[in-house]
C-alpha cells in the first residue's frame, strides 16, 4: 500500500523549508514540492541586496544544489504552476494538466507585487522586483541607469535605492506616506532611515503620489508626481507593497481576508490543507490580533511546526517571535516583535553614533525592539520576547541597565 502524499504548493522559501524539514522529521511518504519559477528553490532577501550589487552570484542564491532533492527523494516540479484544488477528490491539477493526488497540502504560494495603477506603469524600463527573473534585468539595466525613480519607501525600495547610489546613479525616492518604512518601523527608526538616505545622496518626496509615467512610446523618461512636478528617470522600480497569491485557496472555498485564514495549527478549515508563509493570516500573541507576515523567519519557523504536525512529531500552537532584517550600505536594522500600535517609544544607544535601538511598548508591555548596528540587543529581545519581559520604558532607556542579566531573572 503507497504511503501518503504531501504537496507543498510554492517552492521559496517556507515551501522548501516544508518540504526539507517534512524529511528531517522522518516523514517516509511522498513529498511533491510544486514552483512556477523554472529553476531550483532560491533565496529572495539578496535579490535587492549583494546579488543586485553583484556581490554575490548565482550559485550562492540556491538554497540546495540539485542533488539534494534526489537524495532526499523530494519531488521538485519546476516551472509549472498549480491552477486547482480539487479537495473532494484530494488532488491538485497543474498547469501541465497533470493531476497529484494527495493526502495533505502545504500552501506556500507567497506573494505577488502589488502594481501601480498609472498610465505609462507598463513603458520599458518600469519594473517590479520579486523574483530571479526580475533581479536579473534590473542588475543589468542598473549598471547604466543615469536617472532613477523608486516608488516606495518601504524595505525593497531603500535596500534597492542603496544598491542604485551605490552603482553611480541619481535616485528620487517617492513616499505616498510621511513615514518611509512607516508600516512597520517607529518614527524615530524612520526618521534615521530617511536622513541616511539622504545623506548618501537620494532625493525624497514624502507625501507624494505618482500620477503617471512619462514616455517616449516606448520607454520611460520621466514620472509625474502628484503635485505636478517632472521627475527624470530611465529606471522606475514600483514598490508599493504586495499582495498575498490567495486566489488559489479562494477557489477551492477556503477563508481568504489579507491572505489564507489559518488557525493556531496552520490549518485552514480543511485540516488536510495547512497554508504557511507571505500567503497565511494567522493568529498570533505577539500582534494586536491576527496577521500576515513577509519574512524569512516567519515562513521557515511555520514550515518546521507544519512538517512536525503532519509527521506525527509535534502538535502545537505557532508561537515564534517574529523578527526581521534589512541590509542598507553600512546600516542593518534588525526587529524583534511586531513594534505597530506602540504607544510609546524609548531610545538605547546614540542614533548620531549610527549604533541605537528603538524599545517599543503598549500600556508598558513591551510589543517589540528596532535595533540598527546593535545586534545584541537584537538577540536579548528576541529572547525577552518569548517570555514575559516585564521590562519597563525606563530600564530599556538606560543603557547602564542589564538586559541580560534582567532577563535571567525568575519570574
Amino acid at each position: 500500500m503507497p504511503g501518503p502524499v504531501v504537496a507543498v504548493v510554492g517552492a521559496g522559501q517556507a515551501g522548501f523549508q516544508a518540504a526539507s524539514s517534512l524529511r528531517q522529521e522522518g516523514f517516509a511518504g511522498r513529498v511533491v514540492l510544486i514552483g512556477d519559477e523554472p529553476g531550483l528553490p532560491y533565496q529572495r532577501p539578496p535579490l535587492s541586496k549583494s546579488y543586485l550589487a553583484g556581490e554575490s552570484g548565482l550559485d550562492e542564491l540556491w538554497l540546495r544544489p540539485e542533488a539534494f532533492y534526489e537524495k532526499q527523494d523530494i519531488e521538485l516540479v519546476a516551472g509549472d504552476a498549480v491552477t486547482s484544488i480539487d479537495r473532494v477528490g484530494h488532488s491538485l491539477r497543474l498547469s501541465s494538466g497533470v493531476a497529484i493526488e494527495c493526502d495533505h497540502i502545504v500552501l506556500a504560494t507567497g506573494a505577488r507585487c502589488r502594481a501601480l495603477p498609472v498610465p505609462g506603469a507598463d513603458l520599458d524600463g518600469v519594473f517590479a522586483l520579486r523574483t530571479l527573473a526580475d533581479a536579473d534585468i534590473l542588475r543589468e539595466r542598473l549598471a547604466r541607469a543615469r536617472d532613477v525613480v523608486v516608488v516606495g519607501a518601504g524595505f525593497i525600495g531603500l535596500e534597492f535605492a542603496a544598491v542604485a547610489i551605490g552603482a553611480g546613479a541619481a535616485v528620487h525616492i517617492v513616499e505616498v506616506t510621511q513615514q518611509p518604512m512607516g508600516r512597520v518601523v517607529s518614527a524615530a527608526t524612520s526618521r534615521f532611515f530617511t536622513k541616511a538616505h539622504r545623506d548618501w545622496g537620494a532625493a525624497i518626496s514624502l507625501g507624494t503620489g505618482i500620477a503617471r509615467i512619462l514616455g517616449d512610446g516606448r520607454r520611460v523618461t520621466a514620472v509625474e508626481t502628484s503635485d505636478g512636478r517632472v521627475l527624470a528617470a530611465d529606471l522606475v522600480l514600483i514598490c508599493i507593497g504586495v499582495l498575498p497569491n490567495a486566489e488559489l485557496a479562494h477557489n477551492a472555498g477556503l477563508a481568504v481576508e489579507n491572505g489564507i485564514v489559518v488557525d493556531e495549527l496552520l490549518q485552514t478549515g480543511a485540516p488536510a490543507i495547512s497554508a504557511i508563509g507571505d500567503c497565511a493570516n494567522f493568529p498570533t500573541r505577539y500582534a494586536l490580533g491576527r496577521v500576515r507576515l513577509e519574512s524569512v523567519q516567519n515562513g521557515v519557523d511555520q514550515a518546521r511546526a507544519v512538517a512536525a504536525r503532519i509527521a506525527g512529531k509535534r502538535v502545537a500552537p505557532y508561537d515564534k517571535v517574529p523578527w526581521f532584517w534589512s541590509d542598507q550600505r553600512d546600516l542593518k536594522l534588525q526587529i524583534a516583535g511586531i513594534t505597530v500600535g506602540h504607544d510609546t517609544a524609548v531610545l538605547r544607544g546614540d542614533p548620531d553614533n549610527r549604533s541605537f535601538s528603538v524599545f517599543c511598548f503598549k500600556e508598558g508591555h513591551l510589543l517589540g525592539v528596532e535595533s540598527v548596528n546593535r545586534p545584541a540587543d537584537h538577540i536579548v529581545a528576541r529572547r525577552l520576547l518569548e517570555r514575559d519581559p516585564q521590562l519597563s520604558p525606563a530600564q530599556a532607556a538606560d543603557e547602564s541597565y542589564d538586559l541580560k542579566a534582567h532577563m535571567a531573572r525568575p519570574r
